[in-house]
C-alpha cells in the first residue's frame, strides 16, 4: 500500500510538470503597435535589444524598449504578478543594432549578457545586452567593452540605481503582518 501510494505521488508530481511545462509561453512577434512598459512610446522606434515578459494570468506580454528596463521590472519590489518567461533580443542574429529583429527572441537562461559597455541601450542609458552563445557575447565585448553575465548576475544597481539594494529576507520595511519592521 505505502509503494502504491509513492508511485501514485511521482505520477502525480510528474503529471503536474507535464503540465507547467505545457502551459509555457512562447515568444511573441514583436509588431510596430508594441509599446513598452515604461515609457508607452513604440518599442520598433528605439534602437538595440528588446525585452518581452509574460506574466501568470495575462494573454499577451509586458514590452521593454530596452532590456535594462526589463531586468529593472523583475526586481521591482512592487510588481505583484507571477512572472512565466522573460525573452530578449538575440542580438548576435540581429541585422543590426538599430535593427534588432522582431523574431529572434531567446530565454533570459539561454543568453550571455553583455553590461558596462560602451553601447547605451535605446533610451540612452546603459544596457544589458543579450547574445544566444558566449562566442557572440565576447565577439561584442571586443569592441565595445564591458563584462559578460549571466541573468542572475546582472547587479540590480546597474539597472536600477536608485532602489535600494536588499539582503535576502529583508522586506524593506513591509513584513507579511502589516508592521514595519
Amino acid at each position: 500500500m505505502k509503494r502504491a501510494l509513492i508511485l501514485l505521488t511521482v505520477v502525480a508530481s510528474l503529471t503536474a510538470c507535464k503540465d507547467d511545462i505545457a502551459k509555457a509561453p512562447e515568444p511573441v512577434e514583436m509588431t510596430d503597435e508594441a509599446l513598452g512598459h515604461y515609457c508607452q512610446m513604440f518599442v520598433a522606434d528605439h534602437a538595440g535589444p528588446k525585452a518581452q515578459i509574460h506574466l501568470k494570468g495575462y494573454a499577451a506580454p509586458l514590452w521593454f524598449s530596452q532590456v535594462s528596463d526589463a531586468v529593472a521590472y523583475v526586481h521591482d519590489p512592487e510588481r505583484d504578478a507571477e512572472i512565466t518567461a522573460i525573452f530578449v533580443s538575440d542580438m548576435e542574429r540581429a541585422e543590426s543594432w538599430a535593427i534588432p529583429g522582431t523574431e529572434n527572441w531567446i530565454t533570459v537562461q539561454d543568453a550571455m549578457f553583455v553590461i558596462e559597455s560602451d553601447r547605451p541601450g535605446g533610451m540612452g542609458v546603459p544596457e544589458v545586452i543579450p547574445f544566444g552563445s558566449r562566442g557572440g557575447a565576447e565577439a561584442f565585448q571586443r569592441e565595445n567593452g564591458g563584462q559578460i553575465v549571466i541573468f542572475e548576475a546582472v547587479p540590480v544597481d546597474y539597472v536600477h540605481p536608485d532602489l535600494p539594494v536588499m539582503e535576502a529576507g529583508d522586506m524593506g520595511g513591509h513584513d507579511m503582518h502589516g508592521g514595519v519592521n
